[in-house]
């Protein structure tokens, strides 16, 4: 099991998720951020720093958002696990899921 990233997340990636991770397990795409399911220890860390509630234990994934689960999962089938985000830097590319939803404004 791991933790996943959902909707809220698109165009804003606030990163405190980021800041919080024990293992570098989440990833910044070209709109969101993604948590690499094989890396993930499941420590739950990421969950209560995020200020929109984007981030939800697999199990827990609201009905409206259950695609995000396969989405974070399919952000990896090119990159694979690299062992660490930082290292890697944020991509140019987003799960398949993200082309069909319009850009997002968020009240900073």
């Amino acid at each position: 099991m791991t933790y996943v990233i959902t909707f809220p997340c698109i165009d804003l990636k606030d990163k405190a998720c980021i800041e919080e991770c024990p293992v570098d397990c989440i990833y910044e795409g070209d709109r969101m951020l993604y948590i690499q399911p094989d890396e993930c220890v499941d420590c739950g860390a990421c969950e209560p720093v995020c200020p929109v509630e984007a981030i939800f234990y697999e199990d827990d994934v609201p009905e409206q958002w259950k695609d995000y689960t396969a989405a974070n999962a399919e952000f990896f089938v090119d990159l694979g696990s690299p062992g660490g985000a930082a290292k890697l830097g944020a991509q140019d590319f987003d799960a398949a899921l993200l082309a069909s939803v319009p850009p997002q404004q968020h009240d900073h």
